[in-house]
């Protein structure tokens, strides 16, 4: 039986969050027996051109309206317009008839704010673009948001992150129906990994959690992105904060939603981030320079917040051409 992929597309979508999952199973009715091969749908919010983010125009297949039948798998694209677009009563009426239809259903980037106003993510574990963590939770206040994950499925339900995370959640759905040996043989078609190291935190620009200037914790914050190389103990942060150390704690809890080693952590890694990315140093000397014991923990930090090696950092964050690394 041919399984149909069909994916929501509107003014203002990103093409990547389109082209990439649609491009994982056409690749894949290469290797599979025309019974079961995939019959790929998009499906318009509007009918005629419309424009992508990026400027490029797309057509739809037909009208979501026009689309009544089951699919095997219905996903909601992304677009910077999600943030602050809910489109029509009518359209988040048809997402619920249409994922309780569907065998799969779900978002790729930030088509989750789509699926949150037609009230599906409630309750649900999910994930989105690290972005537009606080937009969904925000929409969608009992689901459990994932903020690290390239993908989660949960039941019939299945998110993505953003961009090219469509693509990991594909592949992964390919192998699901077909195993992995297709899966891969498309992965090396697209020329991309079938399952990559860590999470998306990675590609996200800070990790460290601030303050409001305003706070009385805000100084120490400070206090701590120049001195990381420093005795940074909740002793020392409580003596600069001129509190107890019981009292700072829980204050600096409160206001930064993170403890104060927690933070200490974040802004030691975000530090190492930027050094791997822009210099050649050794790790040991990353590590030295900000405030970890050595190079063993700054692995063990990188792999344990953000799923990857130190070294992995570096080689997948390093501009093209960077001189290597010495040892």
């Amino acid at each position: 039986m041919t399984n149909t992929v069909a994916i929501l597309v509107f003014p203002g979508v990103q093409s990547l969050d389109v082209s990439g999952p649609l491009d994982v199973f056409a690749e894949a009715n290469r290797f599979l027996l025309p019974q079961d091969q995939y019959q790929i749908e998009v499906l318009g919010v509007e009918r005629g051109v419309m424009a992508c983010s990026n400027g490029m125009g797309i057509v739809a297949h037909r009208h979501f309206s026009e689309a009544s039948g089951e699919v095997d798998l219905l996903l909601v694209a992304g677009g910077p317009v999600l943030l602050h677009e809910s489109f029509s009563d009518e359209l988040h009426a048809w997402l619920r008839q249409a994922s309780q239809r569907a065998r799969r259903y779900g978002s790729i980037c930030n088509g989750a704010l789509l699926l949150a106003r037609a009230g599906l993510l409630e309750g649900r574990h999910v994930t989105t673009h690290w972005n537009d963590v606080a937009a969904l939770s925000a929409l969608s206040p009992s689901a459990r948001v994932e903020p690290d994950r390239l993908f989660i499925q949960d039941g019939a339900l299945v998110t993505s992150a953003g961009g090219t995370a469509g693509i990991d959640l594909s592949l992964y759905l390919l192998a699901q129906d077909h195993g992995g040996g297709v899966a891969l043989n498309v992965a090396k078609r697209l020329v991309v990994f079938t399952q990559r190291s860590g999470g998306q935190s990675q590609f996200s620009p800070y990790l460290t959690p601030y303050v409001e200037a305003t706070s009385a914790v805000a100084q120490v914050q400070e206090y701590v992105l120049g001195h990381l190389a420093e005795d940074l103990s909740v002793a020392v942060l409580a003596g600069i904060a001129g509190m107890s150390t019981r009292t700072f704690s829980r204050t600096f809890a409160r206001d930064a939603g993170a403890t104060p080693a927690e933070f200490v952590e974040s802004a030691r890694l975000d530090a190492a981030r930027v050094m791997l990315e822009n210099s050649a140093a050794p790790l040991k000397t990353v590590a030295y320079q900000c405030g970890l014991r050595d190079a063993h923990q700054l692995r063990d930090v990188f792999k344990r917040r953000l799923g990857v090696s130190a070294q992995q950092y570096r080689q997948h964050f390093s501009p093209p051409g960077a001189p290597p690394a010495a040892k």
